[in-house]
């Protein structure tokens, strides 16, 4: 049945496209002015506020309101509101996921975080201290309720941004208010879980306020979010039933037989990783609007997070039932031992920081500018965990104590668009974007409140990306648009060093690098309702801070500091045809990237050691499909639907996982070949509103070399079909309410940890 559901999705694309009779002519006005407007190609988003991406790029770009998101999705976290974008996925492991909650593209998986760009209100969210799971983007620092729209921007088209945007570049636009407004919400979701030998029900709640007003030249807005929550367990205890030991053991129950990725027999001992999770959310934001058409606006947000991380064993002693969790278990006839890191803890703390900064003229004119800033600081960023035996809960022992207190980064921003004639748009830039990591990892006598007794390791460094750019976009004439674009790039690296112990600083030499990256996009409209786009451009993605200068906490520290930053030449063609309410768009895309970055093997070494390392060529291939359509034969019905086919190949590695050449010719990691998506809403009145949603993803690798064929396995990666419904009711003026359910179907489905089972939830809003 999986099997056929994006041949389903696709099939109800296309003969919706075939069948739908024109937009009736008695349409709305209010509706035509809300329709997007395009113009050789390019979408130019109506509304009172507009991305700040460039939208006059003839290139693939979609978007949603805020208001859609309200009453289409069950959007617990911001990161939601792209759950039904072509080709995206966000790997939300559980509500309130703040350190894998990582953003996939066509041609990059969930593990490469750095390979694509988040914004809200021009202030980068996107965490380049490194690339991976830990490095997710800060979407605690918007709340759903804030936002106005969202826009994403596919591929490195534009002169504007650095090689991260390679994959998308993901535009989150916050509201501001036009007159006085009070908004509160509060929800509540639970998930029954059911796995291994784990079965319970996990709940959380949400609760927000709002308030904002302008007056006359100046508006403020004030938003402060709580959200708790328990997540399902993320992690698995594990022993191969080939790993048995001779010693004697004490006999036990509750172990669970399972496969591993690889189809080989373990058992699963126990639950780990099931967090619990206290985030505290608060923004504010001031602007004013001066002589000359000039707006200058700050934004100060605070985030807090508090989270406890427990382990269970599933395994009894036969004797008497007791919890076991550390010696020799005898397990169906055979013993293995049960070591005490097998169950671990973790307690974290973070207070993150984040100010933007901006000053823009918005004549449009022949000269607009805008001068914009952003920080970003871990003002305290503490994680423990024991190195002993599990003890009692909230109980303490030995431990380690990991520090990245004053990491950060922040960015500067001139701008500039300047309009010579009708004809022609030129945007000009210069930015610098500055990175630094600390990192401190110690011992502790006490893991969950003691103070750091011993040093084990320290990791620190800079990076700084320094970048001029500018862009001509050219009306040369009626049916065409033209874009060229020309973007320089100076990196330096400095100041790395690594410390192990107490022995001295082991500093790494600075590098310096620069090149250039141009961008060309054309658009025509073929005929009326057609358009015709090309894009290609090349992207570099700089090795982060982390990558070149973060290690372990043992002994054996492996750092990186002579990577080289990756090289991606991408280019789509994409049709697109609108009639009336609907609009059917197919991209075809090609991308071919050098140096990828990717941990595996380091040659030679023996036993092998594993390290972010640079991987020759990936090349990757794909077609992607999306339409929409308002009103669907039916008044008040909206459908829009996706389907996607990548395919990502690792074609040249002078590396491998475990021999050489075992990974050419292989799938790249977490890129599934096919992706699909459906969102169908109805109006079934004024008061009430309810919508359906769909996604599938086929079976992907986590491993380089493809030896991972089970999917369904705890380190696995699965195919998924979900189901999502969503029903809102406007009480009154002031008050609404809203049921949701997540995974209706239950699909069990892993992306190395398992996702989330069937979960419900529930909100009550009042707007004032």
């Amino acid at each position: 049945m999986h099997r056929r559901a994006p041949l389903a999705l696709a099939a109800a694309a296309s003969c919706a496209f075939a069948q739908t009779a024109p937009a009736p002519s008695n349409v709305s006005a209010n509706a035509a002015a809300q329709a997007p407007v395009r113009d050789a190609g390019i979408v130019t988003i109506v509304g009172s506020r507009v991305s700040s991406l460039p939208t006059q790029i003839p290139t693939t770009t979609e978007g949603i309101t805020g208001a859609e998101v309200e009453t289409k999705i069950n959007a617990t976290d911001s990161e939601d509101a792209l759950k039904y974008f072509p080709s995206l996925l966000v790997r939300k492991r559980y509500i309130g996921d703040y350190n894998h909650a990582v953003l996939s593209s066509r041609a990059s998986g969930t593990g490469n975080s750095a390979r694509s760009m988040v914004y809200a209100d021009g202030i980068l969210l996107s965490n380049y201290l490194g690339n991976g799971a830990a490095f997710t983007p800060r979407w605690g620092l918007v709340t759903p309720e804030e936002i106005e729209r969202v826009d994403v921007l596919y591929g490195p088209f534009s002169a504007a941004y650095p090689g991260n945007s390679v994959g998308a570049v993901v535009d989150y636009v916050t509201r501001m208010p036009r007159k006085f407004e009070v908004h509160a919400k509060v929800g509540y979701f639970v998930q029954p879980f059911e796995l291994y030998g784990t079965k319970d029900t996990y709940s959380g709640w949400q609760a927000s306020a709002s308030v904002g007003d302008r007056a006359g030249a100046f508006s403020w807005w004030l938003n402060v979010n709580r959200l708790k929550n328990e997540g399902q367990p993320m992690t698995f205890a594990t022993k191969l039933v080939s790993a048995s030991t001779t010693a004697a053991g004490t006999p036990v129950n509750g172990a669970v037989l399972g496969e591993d990725r690889s189809y080989l027999p373990w058992y699963l001992i126990g639950a780990g990783t099931q967090y619990s999770t206290t985030q505290d959310h608060a923004k504010a934001k001031i602007a004013v609007d001066l002589p000359g058409q000039v707006r200058a606006q700050y934004t100060l947000g605070w985030w807090q997070n508090s989270t406890v991380g427990q382990s269970t064993s599933y395994l009894t002693r036969a004797s008497d039932g007791s919890p076991f969790y550390s010696g020799v278990a005898t397990i169906g006839g055979r013993n293995y031992t049960v070591a005490a890191s097998d169950f671990g803890q973790n307690r974290d703390s973070l207070t993150h920081l984040m100010h933007g900064l901006s000053v823009a003229s918005r004549a449009r004119g022949v000269f607009d500018w805008e001068i914009a800033a952003s920080l970003y600081d871990y003002d305290q960023d503490i994680a423990r965990a024991p190195t002993g035996a599990k003890p009692a809960a909230d109980a303490g022992g030995a431990g380690r104590i990991t520090r990245l207190s004053g990491t950060g980064w922040h960015t500067l921003a001139l701008k500039g668009v300047w309009r010579p004639n009708a004809a022609h748009q030129v945007d000009l830039g210069l930015q610098q974007d500055s990175y630094r990591w600390r990192q401190r990892i110690d011992n502790a006598a006490d893991w969950i409140t003691g103070d750091a007794t011993t040093a084990v390791s320290s990791f620190r460094g800079h990076t700084r990306l320094q970048s001029l750019y500018a862009q001509d976009t050219w009306s040369f004439a009626p049916a065409w648009k033209a874009v060229l674009g020309l973007r320089h790039e100076h990196w330096t690296a400095r100041d790395g060093a690594k410390t192990t112990g107490s022995a001295a600083p082991v500093n790494f030499s600075a590098r310096s690098e620069s090149w250039l990256s141009p961008k060309l996009a054309l658009g025509f409209q073929a005929a009326e309702g057609w358009a015709l786009k090309l894009s290609t451009g090349r992207a570099v993605r700089v090795p982060t801070v982390g990558e070149l200068f973060q290690g372990n906490a043992g002994t054996d520290v492996v750092t990186n500091p002579g990577l080289k930053p990756e090289k991606s030449w991408t280019t789509e063609f994409t049709s697109e045809l609108s009639r009336g309410l609907q609009r059917l768009r197919t991209t075809l895309f090609h991308e071919t990237t050098t140096d990828a970055l990717y941990s595996q093997a380091i040659a030679g070494t023996s036993p092998i050691v594993n390290s972010v390392q640079n991987i020759d060529r990936i090349r990757t291939l794909g077609l992607e499909t999306f339409y929409e359509v308002s009103d669907l034969g039916v008044q008040g019905l909206d459908l829009q639907t996706s389907l996607t086919y990548a395919d990502s190949v690792i074609r040249a590695n002078s590396s491998y996982v475990s021999v050489p050449g075992d990974t050419v010719g292989k799938q790249q990691p977490r890129v599934p070949k096919w992706r699909a998506s459906l969102l169908a809403s109805y109006k079934f009145s004024p008061a009430l509103t309810g919508s359906f949603g769909a996604r599938y993803g086929s079976r992907q690798y986590g491993q380089l070399n493809n030896s991972d064929p089970n999917g369904f396995a705890y380190q696995g990666f699965s195919k998924y079909f979900t189901t999502d419904v969503c029903l809102r009711w406007k009480i009154d003026k002031q008050w609404s309410a809203a049921f949701g359910i997540d995974n209706l179907n239950n699909y069990q489905y892993w992306n190395f940890h398992p996702y989330p089972q069937r979960t419900y939830s529930a909100e009550l809003r009042f707007d004032l």
